[in-house]
């Protein structure tokens, strides 16, 4: 059915208009639409599709994914990338199976490791030199360009033990030469950060940037941090995958007072964090806010840059002749404690409150997941 929405604040979009209309096709119209149904937003904010460049939702597929639809609308999020649930060797599977039934976008990096993550950590993807099939994984990627956004490998002890640099080596080299950015999960050692951070191009993209872990921080040593914010400097890309043990208060703040900023704010949602630290990107982005971000550079950090990478429009949504895709929300006084991924606490002062989505010609409302 065709909308009116109205009485909202735009934000990260040029030119929106005081109302939007959106056709029975779900594209933006330049002109009123008779017999509309008008949505009233309420002087709520209205903002492109909030799109969470991290997730995990090859429900059934791994033993970690939530899925689709627990990641999506319901909390305010219209677009996604699952990081790296699959390898080559079950992507059909994902595409079928989540990809291609969902109302949001989903998009997928795909794992390095064949296997994916069908038992997370327990098995892990990246075992020894069987783990990878290069020519398999080249196939699969280029069979689904339309949908693949780019290279994960997880670049932590606890995946690739001995092997150490090797495997992120080898997702470079597959990345380079699909033309396609490399997610890296930063972790436990080895290898070392600094080693990982040697392999990376502008376009690349670092998942956990603020993590607290030991000998696996960018916080570990100044010159750490010095590296990282070169590196940010030049277009490599830090992405937040808050997740389960991936987020730390104290490596935020210092990188942020330090002028090392995240490009983009994701969750590293699964089933193992859904029901906390984590929640949802509403309470992510909350999170962020409080650790020194500005509102402008939260909503950029779901909105435009991460979306940019799913090869989607930001700024534009309001164009006629678009597919609509927004996210109505507010931000609202709050004096709620949180908790990062290693038990330390802050006190949220403000709070993203996601009220409705808006994908096509559907309206759905939204709420945040956390109490």
């Amino acid at each position: 059915m065709a909308l009116r929405l109205t009485n909202f604040r735009p934000v990260g979009l040029d030119n929106a208009p005081a109302e939007i209309f959106v056709g029975d096709d779900g594209l933006v119209a330049g002109t009123p639409i008779t017999g509309a149904e008008t949505i009233d937003c309420k002087g709520a904010y209205l903002s492109p599709g909030w799109c969470d460049l991290h997730v995990h939702v090859w429900h059934g597929g791994t033993d970690i994914s939530v899925r689709a639809s627990e990641a999506g609308r319901k909390t305010g999020v219209t677009a996604m990338a699952d990081a790296g649930s699959s390898g080559e060797a079950a992507f059909h599977g994902l595409r079928e199976y989540v990809i291609e039934q969902q109302q949001e976008t989903v998009r997928a990096f795909l794992n390095i490791g064949s296997i994916g993550l069908v038992a997370c950590n327990r098995v892990p993807e990246l075992i020894d030199l069987r783990s990878i099939d290069v020519d398999r994984t080249l196939a699969v990627a280029e069979a689904n360009r339309d949908v693949i956004c780019g290279i994960k490998v997880r670049a932590s002890g606890v995946i690739s033990g001995a092997w150490g640099i090797t495997p992120a080596k080898i997702a470079k080299r597959v990345a380079e030469i699909l033309d396609l950015p490399l997610m890296v999960h930063i972790g436990e050692p080895p290898p070392l950060i600094d080693e990982v951070f040697d392999i990376l191009t502008p376009g690349d993209i670092v998942t956990h940037c603020f993590n607290g872990k030991k000998a696996g921080s960018i916080r570990d040593t100044k010159a750490l941090l010095a590296q990282a914010q070169q590196l940010a400097g030049s277009g490599v890309r830090m992405d937040i995958g808050h997740g389960v043990a991936s987020f730390s208060f104290d490596t935020a703040r210092e990188a942020i007072a330090n002028g090392l900023k995240p490009w983009s704010i994701s969750t590293d949602l699964h089933l193992r964090n859904v029901n906390g630290p984590v929640y949802d990107l509403a309470t992510t982005m909350s999170k962020l806010l409080a650790v020194g971000l500005s509102f402008d550079e939260v909503i950029a950090g779901v909105t435009e840059r991460p979306r940019s990478v799913l090869g989607l429009g930001a700024s534009g949504g309001a164009t006629p002749g678009q597919k609509a895709d927004f996210t109505v929300f507010d931000v609202d006084a709050a004096n709620i404690d949180a908790v990062d991924s290693l038990g330390g606490h802050l006190t949220l002062e403000k709070r993203f409150e996601p009220r409705l989505t808006v994908i096509g010609a559907s309206a759905m409302p939204a709420a945040r997941r956390s109490a």
